[in-house]
């Protein structure tokens, strides 16, 4: 086994897949904090539609494996919207990318959307009842005063749900993206370099992770720094 040979081989393959993971991993997190935080807010309303909509999304979800998802998407969408055209026209497709984004975006919102409730539930109630005393708006309680301290209380549960999605990003080779596992399965299929390949693949995802989990430390640190120098 030659690991200085592949590591050099194998590189501008398997950097490509980490450039792709790290900018399809950013968008799908982006995505899926904001629609995270819609789903939790349906799912704390008091109208009955709202949370039957929330929770049944979330069912679906995380009842269902995400590479079931992904060929839900890429394969099994596609060819019914096509079946509702004109055969004349031009085929409605995903793209690898495209319908991995969705998939990623749907998963991190789903859990994203536990995760902050957990975080709003965890605000002591006495805080939302003393600043709508002073004449705030629920909406405006909710975005100065619950929210901001909810996302203090889950950092570390949402750094560990960005770790997941980028991880999960790896089940979506399924469908041809040509992220990191992809790519090192194109370098293995031309060299059979199995052990080592996939080695290297690992400790990309390894570096990826590590860096999330330096920053959360510090992150953590510096607001229990914070909240002893309010105290």
């Amino acid at each position: 086994m030659d690991f200085a040979r592949m590591f050099q081989n194998a590189t501008p393959y398997i950097l490509s897949g980490v450039k792709l993971c790290i900018e399809i991993s950013a968008l799908s997190l982006l995505i899926g904090v904001v629609l995270g935080l819609i789903t939790c807010m349906f799912r704390l309303s008091k109208v009955r539609i709202l949370r039957i909509i929330a929770e049944i999304y979330v069912w679906i979800i995380r009842g269902t494996p995400m590479l079931v998802q992904a060929m839900i998407i890429y394969f099994g969408i596609p060819q019914l919207v096509n079946l509702t055209r004109d055969p004349s026209e031009e085929k409605f497709v995903f793209t690898a990318f495209v319908a991995g984004t969705i998939t990623l975006s749907l998963n991190a919102g789903a859990y994203m959307s536990e995760i902050f409730r957990s975080g709003i539930q965890a605000v002591p109630k006495g805080q939302s009842e003393a600043a709508r005393s002073l004449g705030m708006t629920k909406f405006g309680t909710m975005r100065k005063i619950v929210i901001p301290q909810a996302f203090k209380i889950v950092i570390p549960s949402l750094v560990n749900q960005f770790i997941i999605t980028i991880k999960d990003s790896s089940i979506l080779s399924f469908i041809g993206l040509a992220e990191i596992v992809n790519e090192a399965k194109q370098y293995v299929g031309a060299t059979y370099q199995y052990f080592e390949t996939y080695i290297f693949a690992a400790l990309c995802y390894l570096a990826i992770t590590s860096v999330l989990m330096i920053i959360s430390r510090y992150i953590e640190k510096r607001l229990k720094y914070a909240n002893k120098e309010t105290k």
